[in-house]
C-alpha cells in the first residue's frame, strides 16, 4: 500500500523559514517524480514546486528564488525548504507523484505576525 504523508507544517511569522517533507512508503521515490502543491482557502490548488526522476527542478514563479525542492539522502523523503515566507504562502501544501498518482494528506503552513 503506497503512503506519502507530509510533516513540517506550522505557524511561522513573515520571512520566517519552514521545511516541509514529505516521506514515501511502498513506492520507490527515485523512480517517480514529487510535486508539492498547495491550496489556499478559497482558492484552486496550485502547483509551488516538482522534482523528475532525473532531479530536474520546477517552481512557481512566486516562489522561485525563495523555495527549493530536493530529495533526501535515503531517496524516499523529498523536502521543501521554504525560505522568505510571506502571508500569501499561507496555505494547506500537499504532495503528490508523478506518472503514478499517489496523494498525501496535506500540511498547513501558517504565515503571520
Amino acid at each position: 500500500q503506497v503512503q506519502l504523508v507530509e510533516s513540517g507544517g506550522g505557524l511561522v511569522q513573515p520571512g520566517g523559514s519552514l521545511r516541509l517533507s514529505c516521506a514515501a512508503s511502498g513506492i520507490t521515490f527515485s523512480f517517480n517524480g514529487v510535486t508539492w502543491y498547495r491550496q489556499a482557502p478559497g482558492k484552486e490548488r496550485e502547483l509551488v514546486a516538482s522534482i523528475t526522476a532525473g532531479d530536474s527542478t520546477n517552481y512557481a514563479d512566486s516562489v522561485k528564488g525563495r523555495f527549493t525542492i530536493s530529495r533526501g539522502n535515503a531517496k524516499n523523503t523529498v523536502y521543501l525548504q521554504m525560505n522568505s515566507l510571506k502571508p500569501e504562502d499561507t496555505a494547506v501544501y500537499y504532495c503528490k507523484t508523478f506518472p503514478l498518482t499517489y496523494w498525501g494528506q496535506g500540511t498547513q503552513v501558517t504565515v503571520s505576525s
